[in-house]
């Protein structure tokens, strides 16, 4: 079947050029938890691509107070949830050098306060707390400091420093992001939490509430480990560093390098139902498929989503059963019909992801799922899995398109596989009969 223009357009789409590579951000951030607000200061290191005037960074609703670079200070307009800046003299191609930003707001989403819980934590849209660029193919390394109340407890993406108690009694809460990772897997959690925490072989686990003690934290999360080792053999990598699951306010689901956050309510929903597990494996999934392994750009984003959802339901058979695993299947193919039914149906591979519908997610992360169950039935157990594991491995730090995915299986498979994914992937697909 024949592509049409627009979509052959978007199969290997990634973002556009910028003219610089982000080495590493480093962010001192004072949130105001009962204010709602949050100031901070941002430090980032870059490397021009090519001769290069300015930057342009995504600031959403932030005002940016200042920008300096060497001590200097830049001219810098906001505009469109953008900060473009104008460097003090032209950067010649692999250079590098840093510029600092003074910044505040009041963050409308991204940055979700709880003030009776004295909670603070971060969700999706990294740019909407630290000036950074927004896309998922740029990776960049991070030291965060988060400076809070005495007597909250926290929890944020990379490596723990020891916190530093500050004069007036606040607290800097401190860790390093080593591993060059996209921006929107950056954050944090804090609040009035209970913990409890877990040694799974090399890898610490700690579970955080407000509302659940230690051994209902245990209860909730008592399968964590034998999630991350599940994922880690079908994806040929183990997991690296330490893994922290938070129990907030109010979340669909998030997912960070290193953590997770899930809401209270779904914590009760496992101590009622023990094999409610499906988004905590979804959010556990991702630590490989996602933040190792990330879409270019989010005309890709079933290569994230999509694979979450089934490597969720791989693991459900796994761990519950050969119905558990069908039962997600007729959830996809149900959702999938329905699509069909109101022609909402799309090929897996946007043109533009600039304003997704309900209906537009529901082919990534439901669709995807699906068309990742049939290419396992195409290919048979042992070429599947071969497959996505060399994919895995392969891509393991990178950024990845849907034509990355279709080699990798095909090399697995030792034939083309391009009638599939014109049909299943490049195009809406045809009902089945």
């Amino acid at each position: 079947m024949a592509l049409p223009l627009l979509l052959c357009a978007a199969v290997g789409h990634a973002a556009p050029a910028r003219g610089f590579d982000v080495l590493d951000y480093n962010v001192a951030l004072v949130p105001d938890i009962a204010g709602k607000r949050v100031q901070g200061t941002l430090v980032m290191h870059f490397r021009a691509e090519q001769r290069l005037h300015a930057l342009t960074l995504d600031s959403g609703a932030l005002t940016i107070a200042s920008v300096q670079q060497d001590g200097r200070a830049l001219p810098f307009e906001q505009r469109d949830s953008r900060v473009h800046i104008t460097l003090a003299a032209p950067l010649p191609a692999g250079d590098t050098s840093s510029v600092r930003i003074v910044y505040a707001g009041a963050p409308a989403f991204g940055l979700e306060f709880a003030p009776e819980r004295a909670e603070v934590y971060t969700v999706f849209s990294t740019s909407q707390w630290m000036p950074s660029v927004d896309a998922p193919d740029e990776r960049a390394r991070l030291a965060l400091s988060v400076t809070l109340p005495p007597g909250l407890l926290a929890t944020g993406t990379g490596r723990a420093l020891p916190t530093r108690t500050l004069a007036d009694g606040r607290v800097e809460h401190r860790w390093e992001l080593d591993t060059p990772m996209p921006g929107y897997v950056y954050g944090f959690a804090a609040g009035r939490y209970q913990h409890a925490e877990q040694q799974h072989g090399p890898i610490a686990l700690r579970f955080l509430s407000a509302d659940r003690n230690p051994a209902q934290l245990q209860r909730v999360f008592a399968r964590t480990g034998d999630m991350l080792d599940y994922f880690a053999a079908r994806a040929g990598i183990p997991y690296q560093g330490d893994y922290a699951q938070v129990l907030v306010s109010s979340t669909i689901g998030q997912e960070m390098a290193g953590l997770s956050l899930m809401s209270e309510d779904y914590g009760q929903g496992v101590l009622d139902d023990p094999d409610n597990i499906a988004l905590m494996a979804h959010e556990a999934a991702h630590q490989w498929w996602g933040n190792r392994v990330t879409c270019a750009s989010w005309e890709h984003f079933w290569l994230n989503e999509g694979m979450a959802n089934f490597m969720t339901a791989a693991y459900l058979q796994h761990a519950q059963g050969e119905a558990a695993y069908q039962a997600q299947v007729q959830g996809w193919r149900t959702r999938l019909e329905a699509l069909r039914a109101k022609g909402a149906d799309h090929a897996l591979v946007y043109a533009n992801w600039d304003a997704p519908t309900g209906d537009d997610r529901a082919v990534v992360y439901r669709k995807g799922a699906y068309v990742l169950h049939l290419l396992r039935g195409e290919l048979g157990e042992a070429v599947f899995w071969r497959g996505l594991r060399d994919y895995t491995r392969t891509y393991d730090g990178r950024s990845v398109v849907s034509a990355d995915f279709q080699r990798a299986m095909e090399k697995a498979a030792g034939r083309s596989l391009q009638p599939f994914f014109d049909e299943w992937v490049y195009t809406a697909g045809a009902a089945e009969g």
